[in-house]
């Protein structure tokens, strides 16, 4: 990401269901903070603010967290592991966030993206992606958008297997066993799989 994204936070000292429940009637969302290091602070979060940034960082980039306590503002840089909303209404119950250290690497999953017109899709081949997330580990602030594969000069029959999926400089793929990511399924392949399906 281009831009980071900041988020302010107030600490926190109530706990409880009644006072989450409270907080959530006044549009902020409870949360904690916690870090390697064991610290672990209590915060809330408007939940319009937190729900923009969410867009933007989703569970992979790095925010800024900047947590106001007794009028002194700490930046925390941060990751969003969890964050859990009401299964009907779709408000924002709680959210986790991970401190973390920018001068080391970070595991994190994203999305993939295809580019280019497929020749084997060209003669009538069906382009396959077998996984639309890989697993990458790069230092916190290097985390791209996305991973691009470009599937221009791929044949019917042809996969790319994971071990040969080019990652931008500084990020590496993770992954125990070689897999493939992308294919080209011959027609009748293609018939085979729907129909066992």
């Amino acid at each position: 990401m281009s831009q980071q994204v900041e988020l302010t936070a107030a600490a926190r000292s109530e706990t409880g269901k009644g006072s989450c429940r409270t907080m959530r009637s006044q549009g902020l969302v409870p949360g904690v903070f916690y870090n390697g290091e064991g610290e672990n602070i209590l915060v809330q979060i408007p939940e319009l603010a937190l729900s923009k940034a969410y867009e933007k960082v989703g569970l992979s980039h790095v925010l800024t967290l900047k947590i106001e306590k007794d009028g002194v503002v700490t930046d925390k840089p941060s990751l969003v592991r969890e964050l859990k909303r009401h299964p009907v209404k779709r408000q924002i119950l709680h959210v986790d966030f991970l401190g973390i250290d920018l001068s080391k690497k970070i595991r994190v999953e994203i999305p993939v993206r295809i580019t280019g017109k497929c020749k084997g899709v060209v003669l009538g081949g069906q382009l396959t992606v077998f996984r639309d997330i890989l697993t990458i580990e790069c230092l916190p602030l290097n985390v791209p958008d996305f991973i691009s594969i470009d599937v221009t000069e791929m044949e019917i029959g042809q996969n790319l297997q994971v071990a040969d999926v080019k990652a931008p400089e500084g990020v590496d793929v993770v992954y125990d066993e070689n897999f493939s990511v992308v294919g080209v399924l011959a027609p009748e392949a293609e018939a085979e799989a729907a129909a066992e399906a």
